[in-house]
């Protein structure tokens, strides 16, 4: 068995500072049905100014994982074990004023449905106006220097007469335009971090990679860190500087995002690569087989392996955590819990 000191949560591939850890998170909902366990000991490490990507299917928990940092999860949910530290403060023991600040100045969150992110009863101005006036870079009252502030904004997210912009209701745009509005709110006053919950889904594939592009563009430009939640693994490749695979409230691999796809190791990691379509043909991929478990009753041990061609009966008794398989590559799979100096051994 691998050596328990290896573990833990990837920090070597970001350096001394990192602007988010999250350790050992473990997250329930109440339902009318009893407990859903769907986080089941997240660690996960950001470091400053660094791009990542979090994949999985839909319902894994990558949402309830982001909205974690931000301390927004719906009032039924339940944090049983686990910290969340953002600049090596705990989240969840903030003061009021430090959460109010984490929010307006530290970290910003672009939703995935723009049409629900935005009021439709106020203009973009006002909605932009109130974010830049509570974000503490701007005294309450100075108009003219919040309305400079917003249209430059606007403009950044290549919206156009950014000026007509101040006066338009949401409804007046179309989904690729609103979704460039929630980034231009995102990032009208300076942020640490950015998280990005599936910005593209309802979009059209070419608006799609437009706003993919200005959203690693503005990032770049102000060196943030950046969040990206997706369910596709080419999304990731093309923005990303290293990505963890999310599956059913478990990290399963983290790696550089070229290691990812020349280097797959956990089975899941290798079913996901399986399901892109590729440019030579060769058929219809199958996908991977089942679903994720049901999370009022989720399995004793290693969450995938009902679904998992490699399982092996140690897999439904025990959790396998983080092992180092790689220069900054770990994975959770008991295959690899033999990890000589001169490469990687499957084990079983």
């Amino acid at each position: 068995m691998a050596d328990a000191s290896v573990a833990k949560p990837m920090s070597s591939a970001v350096g001394a500072e990192s602007i988010v850890q999250i350790k050992d998170l473990h997250v329930g909902f109440k339902v009318f049905g009893g407990l859903l366990k769907v986080l089941n000991g997240v660690n996960m490490v950001v470091g400053r100014g660094e791009k990542i990507g979090i994949v999985g299917e839909t319902g894994c928990g990558k949402t309830t994982t982001v909205k974690s940092i931000l301390r927004i999860l719906p009032g039924e949910a339940r944090i049983f074990h686990g910290e969340v530290l953002f600049q090596d403060k705990n989240v969840y023991k903030m003061h009021p004023h430090e959460l109010q600040k984490l929010r307006g100045q530290g970290a910003s969150m672009i939703f995935q449905d723009p049409t629900a992110a935005l009021n439709p009863v106020f203009t973009l101005g006002e909605q932009i106006s109130e974010i830049i006036s509570h974000s503490g870079t701007q005294p309450e009252g100075k108009k003219e220097a919040i309305k400079i502030l917003a249209v430059k904004a606007f403009r950044e997210a290549t919206l156009p007469d950014a000026e007509r912009m101040m006066e338009t209701y949401p409804f007046q745009l179309s989904g690729g335009m609103r979704q460039r509005a929630c980034i231009a709110m995102a990032l009208a006053t300076p942020r640490d971090l950015m998280i990005a919950d599936e910005p593209t889904t309802n979009l059209d594939v070419t608006i799609q990679d437009q706003v993919l592009r200005l959203l690693k563009n503005l990032v770049d430009q102000r060196g943030m860190s950046l969040i990206l939640i997706t369910h596709s693994l080419g999304v990731a490749r093309e923005t990303t500087d290293r990505i963890y695979i999310m599956y059913a409230g478990n990290m399963v691999e983290v790696a550089r995002t070229a290691e990812i796809f020349e280097r797959p190791l956990h089975p899941y990691t290798t079913g996901l690569l399986s399901c892109i379509p590729k440019l030579t043909g060769g058929g219809v991929a199958e996908g991977i087989p089942g679903r994720i478990p049901d999370y009022m009753n989720p399995p004793a041990g290693c969450r995938f392996e009902p679904r998992c061609p490699k399982a092996m009966e140690r897999c439904k008794k025990e959790k396998p955590e983080f092992v180092e398989v790689g220069k900054d590559h770990q994975v959770a799979c008991f295959l690899y819990y033999q990890v000589p100096q001169n490469g990687v051994q499957h084990h079983g």
